[in-house]
């Protein structure tokens, strides 16, 4: 039985690409803890950085056949490990952007919903007040506000005075202003 601990990384990278288990091990003895202090230091976190090297250990078996044995084994697994780790730190930031783009989201729309309820609100207020106008002041005012028309144009079409016309809508607008001092406060609380 050979013993691989006196082999050069070149045959154990050779005994590797056979597939031989033996070289594969004493790979894995002899670079594990090189690559795991090397990830530790980038990336602050054990066990990530022990699950990173196993994944390394695992591609390097996987991909045994296609390994070049004039490479040099050290720097393969170095590089390979940094490659990794450059891949989760451009994840990282991938998902933070996504992550604070969600949020951005679900603010905007939470605050646009809430904007929505509010104006409704305030709308079916708004109505129910024109409603509880006396009936002449509510023909007058839905008049001039709903169908746009001039204080004229309502004075003809209802047969009344310009004067009339202008002195309901400025009592509707009273009407309404004292209500809604009292409405508002309370719906954009």
């Amino acid at each position: 039985m050979e013993n691989y601990e006196h082999l050069s990384d070149d045959d154990l990278l050779i005994q590797l690409k056979n597939g031989n288990h033996s070289a594969y091990t004493e790979i894995y003895n002899r670079y594990f803890y090189l690559m795991f202090i090397f990830a530790l230091k980038k990336i602050q976190d054990e066990e990530l950085s022990k699950d990173f090297v196993q994944e390394l250990f695992i591609n390097l078996w996987n991909k045994k056949e296609s390994l070049s044995e004039n490479g040099k084994l050290a720097s393969f697994l170095y590089i390979s490990i940094r490659s990794r780790i450059f891949d989760h730190f451009a994840h990282q930031k991938v998902e933070h952007r996504y992550l604070d783009f969600l949020k951005n989201y679900q603010t905007a729309a939470i605050e646009k919903t809430d904007h929505l309820v509010r104006e409704r609100e305030l709308s079916d207020y708004i109505e129910k007040q024109i409603q509880a106008l006396p009936k002449k002041m509510r023909q007058i005012f839905e008049l001039s506000r709903k169908e746009h028309l001039t204080h004229k144009e309502i004075a003809v079409k209802l047969e009344t005075s310009e004067h009339n016309v202008s002195k309901q809508i400025v009592n509707a607008l009273k009407i309404f202003r004292t209500k809604l001092t009292s409405f508002l406060p309370f719906t954009f609380l």
